[in-house]
C-alpha cells in the first residue's frame, strides 16, 4: 500500500507557503516533513493538524496508490 502526498504540496503552492511554513503551522518535526516529501506513511495525528492548519479534508492532501499486483 503507498501513498501520496502531491495534493498537499500543490495545495501549499496555491496558498503561497512553503514546507517550512507548513512545519511550523502543524508543529510538526523535520523527519515528518522527511517523510512527506518522500511519500512515505505518517501518523493519522500528523494528517489532522496538517488538515486542521489549512482548514481542509484528508482527501485534500493525500491520495490512495495501489500496489501494482
Amino acid at each position: 500500500m503507498a501513498v501520496t502526498y502531491k495534493k498537499l504540496w500543490i495545495m501549499l503552492i496555491e496558498k503561497d507557503l512553503k514546507k517550512t511554513d507548513l512545519k511550523e503551522l502543524c508543529k510538526i518535526g523535520p523527519a515528518t516533513l522527511a517523510k512527506l516529501g518522500k511519500n512515505e506513511m505518517v501518523s493519522m495525528v500528523v494528517l489532522q493538524r496538517i488538515c486542521q492548519a489549512l482548514k481542509c479534508n484528508i482527501g485534500d492532501i493525500v491520495d490512495y496508490v495501489p500496489d501494482d499486483e
